[in-house]
């Protein structure tokens, strides 16, 4: 296969800024590859974008309600495994490792591999901080 067409085409990402959404001191929330930002934590930064790029990138290759399902349960697994810190159970999903690792790389986009997001899974499971 040729390298032209490996490369990757770039969803457009919607960013719609609000006074309620997401809720709590969660300062974005991509649904659908459209992203909400509280106005109250000012314009999303190139290292926040590229963040949230690299969820709407988990979200295409796995198919919108197997993400947000997986999401989910991976989610409550992570809560009983840290005995209900959910801070800790947010930064132990998955998609997220993936994406706090790589938001300050604005090349991974062009870099990443389908379903790069499953190594952070088994690194999630041996790290049980």
């Amino acid at each position: 296969m040729a390298a032209a067409s490996m490369a990757v085409a770039k969803p457009a990402m919607k960013v719609i800024y609000n006074r309620h959404f997401p809720f709590g001191n969660y300062h974005a929330i991509n649904l659908f590859g459209i992203i909400f930002v509280q106005k109250r934590w000012g314009v999303m930064g190139r290292h926040e974008l590229n963040h949230e790029f690299i969820h709407t990138m988990q979200q295409l290759e796995m198919t919108y309600p197997l993400f947000y399902l997986w999401y989910g349960v991976e989610y409550l697994v992570r809560l009983f495994q840290h005995r209900f810190n959910s801070n800790k159970a947010y930064h132990s999903i998955s998609f997220e490792r993936e994406a706090y690792a790589n938001e300050h790389n604005l090349a991974y986009p062009r870099q990443r591999r389908p379903f790069a997001w499953f190594k952070h899974l088994r690194q999630a499971n041996a790290d049980k901080t």
